[in-house]
């Protein structure tokens, strides 16, 4: 209320100095004729139906617009609410409610923004200006979303929920009085659950599969126990859920509206990558992300190509939290992995680790650089993506591949790592340039560190969508280990 407040103010003022002809230029778009009137009550009709948006019509001064169109009502006032309800709505409805990069500190996106002065002029330019307000979303998903959020509206107040209790974890084979709860709570979340045995407590093979089917879908590990993350998915609550999609169309709203011909779109909420080429998906693969401690951002970039065999160089915060404390039990311990350890940033003087008290470092500043030398056993594998961010984050091969076949991807410090780099630098390449893959490979095999461009540069999409849905609106949720979608929704209520 307190930006609709203001955007009343300054519109009234403003439109109180112009001397134009136009409907928006005197000052009057909806009251005092027919076709002014029809456009205020197709205004109130989209204020009202917001909520299919994830947006609450209060946030619009519905009720006091209301009572500025009653006869009698002081036009002048009607036209500054009304004009600072739509230029709200119709901002928030394109561009997104709130600034993305006020949200969290790891998000930094260019997201659009709306010129007020051009709605305006746009609402009263409309031939049919109902049909202008429906074309203000963004399209691709985002009905689809709006299907998932009506449906699981709709469940509210309707369904069971039955609560996980905590406890140890529950285990494949166990007899243990939680397994009932544990059937009811799947069957609520509509998973076909097959009956009990003769042990109705026994945690059964058949209902084990059950259990993995829904950490796969959740993307927990799939190892069939019921651990705390697991107790924590299922207890996840219908009104935690419908927070999530409001957050996800709020999300697609901060990206443009035409994500381009050629890109790059990487989910760290469900652990994905596409590449896009001339519309259509060329390439997919899955991605290790961030841990929750050390969150992958959203960002936008460009990629412009890749190296082979990179070097390693260990921030100093990884170097201080994780590799000091091997130092202070083995100086020598890092040198088996290709480590090497240099006497500052700004020199290449290699130090023996020996001659260094690490007992007497800060990991808060720790003075040294760490570089890994290329090779097999490198943090970044053989293929390395750099883009610009002032994350100093990357997209990278990996040496720890058996990670890729963990339901729960985030492992890394907040890095991208690949699971198959090559055949994504086959089809960026596409023939182009002379291209090669066996060259690479056969670059790679001797060790050689070599730089390749690519034909064209690539827009980089690194986002966070916990919520897909299909086209009929059925959703597929991950869980949101950052918690990023809880804030996204607590400052929507804020702005």
């Amino acid at each position: 209320m307190i930006r609709f407040n203001f955007f009343a103010a300054f519109l009234a003022f403003a439109l109180s100095i112009s001397g134009a002809s136009s409907s928006y230029a005197s000052g009057v778009l909806w009251t005092g004729s027919g076709p002014a009137t029809a456009r205020a009550e197709a205004l109130l009709t989209a204020l009202r139906a917001a909520g299919d948006h994830g947006l609450d019509p209060k946030w619009y001064g519905i009720a006091d617009l209301e009572k500025a169109l009653v006869p009698g009502a002081d036009p002048a006032a009607a036209e500054a609410l009304l004009s600072a309800a739509f230029v709200a709505y119709a901002s928030d409805v394109s561009t997104g409610r709130v600034r993305a990069n006020r949200v969290d500190k790891e998000i930094d996106i260019i997201q659009r923004t709306a010129d007020k002065a051009a709605l305006l002029q746009a609402a009263a330019d409309a031939p049919d200006f109902a049909a202008y307000l429906a074309s203000l979303p963004p399209k691709g998903d985002y009905p689809a979303l709006q299907k998932a959020l009506a449906k699981w509206r709709e469940k509210r107040g309707k369904v069971t929920y039955t609560p996980m209790v905590d406890g140890p974890a529950l285990k494949p084979g166990m007899v243990d009085g939680r397994v009932p709860t544990l059937r009811k709570r799947l069957a609520e979340l509509d998973f076909t659950v097959p009956p009990a045995g003769a042990v109705a407590d026994l945690y059964d093979e058949p209902l084990v599969a059950i259990v993995k089917a829904y950490q796969e879908m959740k993307g927990l590990t799939v190892d069939g126990v019921i651990g705390a993350k697991t107790v924590r998915s299922l207890n996840t609550t219908i009104d935690e859920r419908i927070e999530q999609i409001v957050a996800n169309l709020e999300r697609r709203r901060w990206l443009p509206e035409d994500l381009g011909s050629r890109f790059v779109f990487v989910n760290t909420g469900d652990y994905s990558m596409m590449f896009v080429n001339e519309g259509k998906v060329a390439f997919q693969s899955q991605v290790i992300v961030g841990t929750p401690k050390d969150p992958t951002p959203e960002i936008q970039s460009t990629m412009r190509g890749f190296q082979t065999n990179p070097y390693w160089t260990v921030p100093p915060s990884i170097a201080g939290e994780e590799y000091l404390p091997i130092l202070r039990r083995d100086p020598n311990a890092l040198a088996g992995s290709g480590f090497k350890i240099f006497a500052s940033w700004n020199t290449d003087d290699e130090i023996d680790p020996n001659t260094i008290d690490w007992s007497s470092i800060h990991p808060k500043a720790f003075p040294y650089r760490i570089r890994q030398d290329s090779g097999a056993s490198n943090a970044l594998g053989y293929i390395f993506f750099p883009f610009n961010n002032k994350y100093g984050i990357y997209m990278h091969d990996t040496a720890s591949r058996w990670l890729f076949t963990e339901g729960s991807r985030n492992f890394s410090h907040g890095c991208i790592r690949l699971q198959n780099p090559l055949d994504f630098v086959e089809k960026v390449f596409n023939g182009k340039n002379g291209f090669s893959k066996e060259r690479v490979q056969q670059v790679i095999a001797a060790g050689q560190q070599a730089h390749y461009t690519f034909p064209e540069p690539i827009t980089l999409y690194v986002t966070y969508r916990t919520v897909s849905a299909s086209p009929e609106g059925v959703p597929t949720f991950r869980d949101d280990v950052y918690g990023r979608d809880k804030r996204v929704v607590r400052a929507m209520g804020r702005s």
